[in-house]
């Protein structure tokens, strides 16, 4: 393959990713739906590619209207991107003073880490009762919820080729489709949600219908708003800010690949030579992803940079350009490389997971986030329900919605509570060690863990900020009684 056709097939990407933005534009449903530019860009090369495209038309290439090194370039992209993805995290993000983010992480986290556990006790649990002896799926099946409802596209794309080494290949195909249902699933019921609450009284600051102006669903700014994309923390002459950022990003993916080599070189000199019954090697870090090491990367950046006290050159608004432009191209090359054949092949599989991962979602929503969290239990909690179903910014938009001047502590909890529990769920450590656990282990370790963190997270919520919860919200109902009288 040559870098004339990596090079043109990265701009196919920019000019279907275009294309998905004017759709998103002139189109009335797509907007209502709050669909990425990214997405729809993807199912157009996914009609154009060989799943759609390539099958239908007689004559038509089997790589549909492109080549096959342009899909080649498309499929190794997801896997290079997630890393910048996750090492821009927390690059730029001053950590808080414990005793505020103790104050408002603790709720929070137990909700969060509430949905992420349970995504594998339940997915693990249909793996074992019914996937596994009904459709002679692979036991790994019971990972797919988490890896692609709240790790969303990059992390089951990240995740093909750990998938593909252990002979699970059509799992990344199904953790991406399911990514998509989350995503979109998560904008729809959601917004349902959001209505649901606001009718009820379930929503302390949103009154009424719930609406958003033409250009919040075009995904557009008036021509009179500014928004502060980024602030420039070098002096050009010097060096271009954004390749500044582009090297702080290299260094924190340089730093996480030198300790993922460490931890597979201590393995390789200690437990690997463990055979199991199958004469495959006890190893773990050997199937591990780089990108749960890259975020942990940025975060002992970020540490070095406080500590000599040149944080301020790192903006976190330019790392969030730069993240988002990384998960716009990744989301798109994962979605038009999808294998619709694999999903076919396994729709049952697919369906009941992603059904099961709904449920599951909308019901510890409904029910846990009320009785742990105080005042503003919806605008925090959909924050959570919206991550858990796609990707950060999918509960970011709900947030937004419930709470579109930001008076509730609710963006600035689901930050704190990001600190700690990124880098285990949704694309985290644990996500990253579910599927070779799987494989060598089978199902019944990790459900049961899974299952006693579930315990935990649930009973921490329930008896210590259960009580505190009720409190908070008596002490707010009274302070607004003698205001009224």
């Amino acid at each position: 393959m040559s870098p004339g056709q990596i090079g043109f097939a990265l701009l196919l990407l920019g000019l279907f990713l275009l294309i998905g933005k004017v759709i998103r534009v002139r189109t009335g449903w797509v907007q209502r739906l709050f669909l990425p530019s990214s997405i729809i860009g993807g199912a157009l090369l996914l009609l154009l590619g060989p799943q759609v495209l390539g099958q239908l038309v007689p004559g038509m290439s089997e790589a549909g209207v492109f080549t096959a090194e342009i899909l080649t370039t498309w499929g190794a992209l997801p896997g290079l991107l997630i890393s910048v993805v996750f090492a821009t995290m927390f690059l730029g993000q001053e950590l808080p003073s414990p005793k505020r983010a103790a104050r408002l992480v603790g709720p929070q986290l137990s909700l969060g880490v509430a949905l992420g556990s349970s995504q594998y006790v339940v997915g693990l649990l249909i793996a074992a009762l019914i996937l596994v002896p009904v459709f002679s799926a692979s036991p790994m099946t019971g990972a797919l919820i988490e890896i692609g409802f709240e790790g969303g596209h990059g992390t089951a794309a990240g995740m093909r080729p750990v998938m593909e080494d252990l002979g699970f290949g059509d799992g990344a195909d199904l953790a991406v489709g399911l990514a998509t249902v989350g995503i979109v699933g998560g904008i729809v019921i959601g917004i349902a949600l959001i209505n649901w609450g606001v009718r009820t009284g379930r929503t302390e600051l949103l009154k009424g219908d719930v609406k958003t102006s033409l250009d919040e669903q075009k995904g557009l700014f008036r021509k009179d708003e500014h928004y502060p994309a980024a602030t420039m923390t070098s002096r050009p002459a010097s060096v271009e800010p954004l390749s500044l950022h582009m090297a702080f990003v290299a260094v924190a993916i340089l730093i996480g690949w030198a300790i993922l080599e460490s931890l597979r070189w201590i393995e390789a000199q200690t437990y690997a030579s463990v055979m199991l019954e199958d004469n495959t090697p006890l190893e773990i870090f050997a199937y591990v992803p780089l990108f749960p090491l890259a975020l942990i990367g940025g975060v002992i950046l970020q540490a070095i940079a406080e500590a000599f006290k040149v944080a301020h050159i790192i903006d976190h608004q330019m790392m969030l350009r730069i993240q988002g432009w990384a998960l716009d191209f990744l989301i798109i090359a994962a979605i038009g490389t999808l294998s619709l054949t694999a999903i076919g092949a396994n729709i049952g599989t697919f369906t009941l997971l992603a059904i099961a991962g709904i449920g599951v979602n909308v019901a510890l929503f409904l029910w846990l986030a009320p009785r742990i969290i105080g005042r503003y239990w919806f605008e925090r909690g959909i924050g959570d329900f919206g991550q858990s179903m796609g990707v950060t910014a999918t509960g970011l938009i709900l947030m937004r919605i419930t709470d579109p001047e930001a008076k509730s502590p609710a963006f600035e909890a689901f930050g704190y509570k990001q600190l700690i529990f990124e880098p285990f769920f949704g694309g985290g450590m644990i996500t990253a060690l579910a599927i070779p656990i799987i494989f060598l282990t089978g199902v019944w370790p990790l459900f049961f863990a899974m299952l006693v963190i579930f315990l935990i997270a649930v009973g921490v919520g329930l008896l210590y900020y259960g009580p505190r919860a009720k409190a908070e919200r008596a002490e707010a109902t009274g302070s607004t009684s003698a205001a009224t009288t």
